[in-house]
């Protein structure tokens, strides 16, 4: 009997210790600190689908429109480095119920907006405040949870991280069809408050260090202001203005690397840097980063993509595209279990090789379209990047952030979050200089097999001139509008097969980096009161 009671101690000795259960407050606290970073996000595409109506209400140019974006992604683009040295200032509850609290105000503020000069003021104001919660909520993911409890909450963030920009042109027009446009900015208000309140209440994950006032890098935060903010508008103003034939494109883009040289010198020589650019000394981190920018230009490059092919070439009003971009967010939420699943049993390299194969399929799905494409000819397309883009967010995390060690977490955070948008923002302006640029190549080329001289071209000339016989003298100009409109359209619709065949490149190239990757080893456990 003792032989027997000594073997099961030792083989109780031997065995795993269970975890400790999640802290019912502190996840209840988290989850709303969640929705709030989910609020934030949705914001930066909620307004995709339903530029126009904003337009008309607020009696606004086709140039200042794009404002109402280009305002928002500049400012939250400057705040998402700034907020890890802020919530060690303020600690992550101060700073993230001022984050929730102004971003719902300026909320407000945008729906009681009179003219476009004041929407774009608020949505400013909305993006830079705002923008703190999503590095606030990275970061408390990895420090307030111990390593095993992550496969549950990892793919609760990269769930929200993806799916928000991606069902944002969904939930937009729905609003603005049922109501108006006011509504894409007042459902904010009563999530807000409800955010607002419960972090104030909740969340006791850190204490505030009011001593690094004192050694604020003012001069490093208005050169990082510069840069950043600088570098978006060209990003975004660029390829629509012909680049450097725009003089204000010119001129920013000095300042952008006259900025950039001073703030990357103040973070290596100031005491205490605004942002702490050695995390990228991570090999983890820095692979993490790396994967993390090209994954938004699968974010943000697709969820622009597919709109303009169904305004452009299919025609489709805000609400059909808000329902057609909903399978993609569907998938998402459907594998976020699947990948919490998958990143506790396999190597999380292996992981993104099939999300990034996912996506180089989806791709190349898209590269054989035509115009006539339409809910279901891009269901599966939309469906291998909705899994793609899970199998691969939840890794990426993992990779970057699961390694460091907790008094780098907030700090770095900023950094992960910000590749994400900065890789959205260079995506967007390499397709939209790519799409114009093969458009106009397919033009020519087809222009050139659009004569007199083919027979083809007359005959459909000549049958579209009698199907507008009822114009009398005009029918003959209405065939050649027609037909010039036919030739831009096929020209637009071959420059979107270039783009995704380009996408699929990308794509495949990254899978074929992840055998540099190093297997990441578990970061020490955090203690969440520090």
């Amino acid at each position: 009997m003792a032989a027997s009671a000594a073997i099961q101690n030792g083989s109780a000795a031997v065995q795993k210790p269970k975890s400790a259960p999640l802290d019912r407050r502190r996840t209840f606290a988290f989850f709303c600190m969640v929705f709030g970073m989910f609020m934030a996000i949705l914001d930066i595409q909620i307004v995709s689908a339903s530029l126009a109506e904003i337009q008309a209400g607020l009696s606004a140019s086709s140039d200042e429109i794009s404002w109402v974006q280009t305002s928002y992604l500049i400012a939250e683009v400057i705040m998402i480095p700034l907020s890890g040295t802020l919530s060690r200032v303020l600690s992550t509850r101060w700073m993230f119920v001022i984050s929730a609290a102004g971003f719902t105000l300026m909320s407000f503020m945008c729906a009681m907006s009179s003219s476009i000069e004041e929407m774009i003021v608020w949505r400013a104001l909305q993006g830079f405040i705002g923008g703190g919660m999503i590095p606030t909520v990275f970061a408390s993911a990895f420090t307030v949870f111990p390593p095993e409890k992550r496969p549950v909450i990892s793919p609760l963030i990269g769930l929200v991280a993806t799916l928000a920009p991606t069902v944002g042109p969904t939930i937009g027009g729905y609003l603005t069809d049922m109501f108006s446009w006011h509504w894409l900015f007042l459902v904010n208000i009563v999530p807000g408050i409800f955010v607002t309140i419960s972090t104030y209440l909740l969340v006791d994950f850190d204490e505030p260090n009011w001593d690094l006032f004192k050694t604020f890098d003012w001069a490093g935060l208005g050169f990082m202001a510069v840069f950043l903010g600088s570098l978006e508008y060209v990003l975004e103003e660029g390829p629509i203005n012909d680049w450097f034939q725009d003089e204000v494109v010119l001129v920013l883009t000095v300042m952008c690397v006259a900025a950039g040289i001073l703030f990357f010198y103040r973070a290596f020589a100031a005491k205490h840097p605004i942002v702490d650019l050695r995390a990228f000394t991570d090999r983890n981190f820095m692979a993490g980063s790396s994967f993390s920018f090209v994954m938004g230009i699968g974010l943000y490059g697709l969820t622009y993509l597919y709109p303009v092919y169904l305004a452009r070439v299919r025609g489709y009003s805000s609400l059909q595209i808000g329902e057609t971009m909903f399978v993609s967010g569907a998938c998402m939420f459907l594998m976020a279990p699947v990948a919490g699943v998958l990143s506790r049993k396999m190597d999380p390299r292996v992981m993104m090789g099939i999300g990034f194969a996912c996506f180089a399929f989806g791709t190349w799905q898209f590269s054989g379209l035509t115009k006539d494409w339409d809910f279901w000819e891009l269901f599966m397309p939309q469906v291998f990047r909705g899994v793609g883009l899970m199998i691969c967010m939840v890794p990426i995390n993992n990779i970057a952030l699961g390694t460091l060690p907790p008094e780098r977490i907030k700090n770095a955070s900023g950094l992960y979050n910000l590749t994400r948008n900065l890789g959205g923002a260079v995506g967007l302006a390499l397709i939209n200089t790519i799409l114009n640029n093969r458009w106009d190549l397919h033009l020519e080329r087809l222009r050139e097999n659009v004569t007199w001289s083919r027979s083809a071209a007359v005959e459909t000339l000549n049958t579209m001139t009698m199907g507008f016989q009822s114009l009398g003298s005009d029918a003959h100009q209405a065939a050649l509008k027609t037909m010039s409109n036919m030739v831009r359209r096929e020209a637009l619709v071959m420059s979107f097969s270039d783009v995704f065949v380009l996408l699929t490149v990308l794509f495949l190239a990254l899978i074929c980096a992840l055998p540099f990757i190093k297997k990441p080893k578990a970061a020490p456990p955090a203690d969440a009161g520090h």
